[in-house]
């Protein structure tokens, strides 16, 4: 954006992309509406394959809830291609939508939950011993197509082999994970990181209680409830998530935002489950001043591209 568009064009104009069933954005997302709108930005909510949107007339284009790409993502990835001015960026969303960045960080030495995949055109077996497992699609989005079995339970290993069966019938990747136990207690940790005038900054953090409760059974809507409360990240926390971002490809200064999910391992110490760099929710509303950092953070990405 010149000085030149900017005076002509008036106050800058940011669409926030959501998906059909969002249209109006998702509750959370909201909460910066008031922020920006207060700092002079104009901003609204646009579906990402509206073919009525006019992405060109923005100043900049934030992805937020476009939950509905995940059995799509072929046709998403070339809409956020040809997206000006999209942030994350494009070839960030092509790495971030594909789980299998999990093994290039782990091979980055980036504590990770253990994952095997399948392949649609492998057979699986579940394995011999008795734990417990997740099984889901390397491509998903709020839990959808996600399941956790007990491997001790002959109904169970049945159900398991079925879902990778629908998922490689469907011709998609399958993710198999031990199922990390301290979840049921310690829950999930999410570290929002919101960008800033040095980059990626650590906004806030929120515990995410146990979602998996058993085989997937499908799901109404497009995603899982979530049960969110706020969290104090701990030291060891920040340290793994810090290692995370440092390997993001074309570094974190690209980056509007990012949000690490942490269990604890067997162990104790934290290890990465997701890294979210293309549609987080990033739980504004469980943080004071979130979204006031949210809006910071665009204007900060619409200065860059003065």
């Amino acid at each position: 954006m010149t000085n030149h568009q900017q005076s002509t064009r008036g106050e800058p104009r940011v669409a926030l992309v959501t998906c059909g069933e969002l249209a109006d954005l998702d509750p959370d997302d909201r909460l910066v509406l008031a922020p920006l709108a207060a700092a002079g930005v104009a901003a609204e909510a646009v579906v990402w394959d509206d073919p009525d949107a006019d992405w060109a007339s923005y100043d900049l284009v934030v992805l937020r809830s476009p939950w509905d790409y995940a059995l799509r993502r072929d046709e998403f990835l070339a809409w956020a291609a040809s997206v000006p001015a999209l942030v994350n960026p494009a070839e960030v969303v092509r790495w971030n939508t594909d789980k299998r960045y999990l093994a290039e960080l782990s091979a980055a030495g980036v504590p990770t939950v253990p994952t095997s995949w399948v392949e649609p055109e492998e057979s699986w077996a579940p394995p011999a011993d008795a734990g417990e497992y997740v099984i889901k699609p390397a491509v998903s989005a709020g839990s959808q197509d996600t399941g956790r079995y007990d491997l001790a339970d002959p109904e169970h290993r049945e159900l398991a082999a079925a879902h990778v069966r629908r998922l490689s019938d469907a011709r998609r990747l399958t993710m198999v994970q031990p199922y990390l136990t301290a979840v049921d207690t310690e829950g999930e940790t999410a570290l929002l990181f919101l960008a800033g005038p040095d980059g990626l900054a650590f906004s806030h953090a929120i515990r995410k209680g146990p979602m998996l409760t058993g085989p997937d059974l499908g799901l109404d809507g497009l995603y899982k409830a979530e049960e969110i409360t706020a969290r104090t990240a701990r030291p060891e926390q920040l340290a793994v998530a810090e290692q995370t971002l440092a390997t993001v490809p074309g570094g974190t200064r690209q980056l509007l935002y990012a949000r690490v999910d942490l269990i604890p391992g067997p162990d104790g110490a934290p290890v990465l489950v997701e890294l979210e760099l293309t549609e987080p929710s990033l739980f504004l509303g469980h943080a004071d001043g979130a979204p006031d950092r949210l809006a910071e953070a665009i204007i900060t990405h619409l200065a860059r591209r003065d």
